[in-house]
């Protein structure tokens, strides 16, 4: 077991956001999660990181954790037994029993579930590899089953991070200011509209002249309007949605 937020120093008057991870790979983190605003909030303590090696907790001299699938088919599967006792120990030692499974068969991650996770006091995330886990730990804890899109990776591990900093990047004291979350992408059922910064000219193309013009109203308009354009070109699915939550709230 390791907890990788020893000795913080805690600049909020909130307990820390309790974050517990069980893996095969306890040195895939903190990894990227201590980089950024994100570690920056790990070292001042507004959420913690415990780390659990599942293999600790074989109790065979091979370490063994998975086993072939019964009723044949290729790979291997996390061992119930072994797992199981991996996440009665975390609970022992006050891991929330909000558990997070990612998995390809999952519900798609979204920023929606990423603002309801967000609001929880902590999370646990359970890490698969070879061919996931025995489907009786899903039966006895059922945990959130989520997926970052239709396509499969190794194990579990970079799904769990991406899916952390996303949501604790909207926690209090995160991130500096809440318009960083307030006008990005997905919030508002559209993507974030274009952006620029110096030099003004660059390769022969200019910052457009709106946003140039000090006028807020105007820039307010045009950077709706690009992310209309944007959203509406790239994905038509979330511009759907779009129009019909704006038709429901105009109904309202």
């Amino acid at each position: 077991m390791i907890n990788s937020s020893e000795n913080p120093i805690i600049e909020n008057n909130h307990p820390p956001f309790k974050i517990t991870i069980l893996t095969l790979y306890p040195e895939a983190f903190p990894g990227y999660l201590n980089l950024g605003v994100v570690g920056r909030a790990l070292k001042k303590g507004i959420w913690s990181l415990e780390i659990i090696n599942i293999r600790d907790y074989a109790l065979d001299k091979y370490k063994k954790v998975d086993d072939k699938v019964f009723g044949g088919g290729k790979g291997l599967l996390l061992k119930p037994d072994v797992l199981g006792r991996a996440i009665e120990s975390a609970f022992e030692n006050g891991a929330t029993k909000n558990l997070i499974y990612p998995s390809p068969r999952g519900a798609v991650f979204n920023q929606e579930i990423a603002k309801n996770l967000s609001q929880e006091q902590g999370l646990t995330f359970v890490c698969g590899h070879f061919e996931g886990i025995d489907e009786r730990i899903i039966e006895k804890y059922k945990p959130q089953e989520l997926s970052l899109g239709d396509y499969i990776l190794s194990g579990g591990e970079l799904a769990t991070t991406v899916i952390i900093d996303s949501i604790l990047r909207l926690k209090q004291d995160v991130l500096n200011s809440k318009e960083c979350t307030i006008e990005e992408s997905f919030n508002n059922d559209l993507l974030e509209y274009p952006q620029y910064t110096h030099p003004q000219n660059w390769e022969g193309m200019s910052v457009p002249e709106v946003l140039l013009s000090g006028n807020h109203q105007k820039i307010k308009q045009w950077r709706f309007e690009k992310s209309l354009e944007k959203t509406q070109k790239v994905r038509p699915d979330l511009f759907e949605k779009y129009l019909k939550n704006k038709h429901i709230h105009k109904n309202n």
